[in-house]
């Protein structure tokens, strides 16, 4: 063969390469990272949408895993939950691992609202407030550590999940953001009258509090995974409208 049409079959395959790279959807990227607040070490995901661009501002979801949550429970959430759909619609999404163990809802929240601080300072959040969300002991959390630190969040999203050792207090402190709930019609446990219950008081105070039994759905919400993470960032972006009736 000669020299030249080597070198021509040679940037043929370059391009057809090339090419095929460009029909490959860009997947967003997945950082690993440790932050220490206080005494504490925290270990954290954080998904970046594709192309990102540090000095831009998006907006961001802070989300808890369920059960032990721990770091296994974080890359569950993130692949089932919320990674596509951040990729597609620009959100970072930051999920951190319970602290030396200890949950959310109980000693884990020591470590709010520093961590929060932290990443406002790693990252340009859009109005400096984060959307929360998680699944099960991860609902719980959310709902907790909003009610904790209301000036951080703009909405709040359990599926399922309820306030932890509830007050009118702790539920009031959530009633200027977005609230979502969503139970598994066929979830064994019962979360299904509290969490109605704080959706009914909620709304009944003016608060934009949505809650939504999911037909056919054992504990582990099926239609809420997949292309059904959709619905849970419409109501993320619902959040822009108001959150008051």
């Amino acid at each position: 063969m000669r020299h030249g049409t080597a070198m021509q079959l040679l940037l043929v395959i370059a391009v057809v390469a090339t090419g095929m790279l460009l029909l490959i959807p860009a997947r967003a990227e997945v950082l690993e990272a440790t932050k220490t607040v206080g005494d504490t070490d925290v270990h954290y995901k954080v998904v970046l949408p594709s192309g990102f661009d540090p000095a831009k501002s998006y907006p961001a979801i802070l989300a808890f895993g369920g059960g032990p949550q721990t770091m296994n429970t974080v890359d569950s959430i993130l692949e089932r939950n919320f990674r596509a759909e951040a990729e597609k619609r620009g959100y970072i999404v930051i999920a951190p691992a319970a602290p030396d163990g200890d949950l959310f809802f109980e000693d884990g929240d020591r470590i709010f609202p520093q961590f929060l601080q932290l990443m406002l300072k790693d990252y340009k959040i859009k109005d400096n407030k984060f959307h929360i969300a998680g699944v099960s002991n991860g609902g719980i959390a959310a709902m907790h550590v909003a009610a904790r630190n209301p000036q951080y969040f703009l909405s709040v999203t359990a599926f399922p999940g309820y306030m932890w050792q509830p007050s009118i207090a702790k539920i009031m402190a959530i009633s200027k953001m977005c609230v979502f709930l969503y139970v598994g019609e066929n979830d064994p446990y019962m979360w299904h009258s509290e969490m109605k219950r704080e959706a009914d008081f909620l709304a009944a105070h003016g608060t934009l509090a949505h809650y939504s039994v999911e037909p056919d759905q054992p504990h582990r919400i099926a239609t809420l995974a997949g292309a059904g993470a959709a619905r849970l960032f419409d109501g993320f972006e619902e959040t822009a409208k108001g959150c008051s009736k």
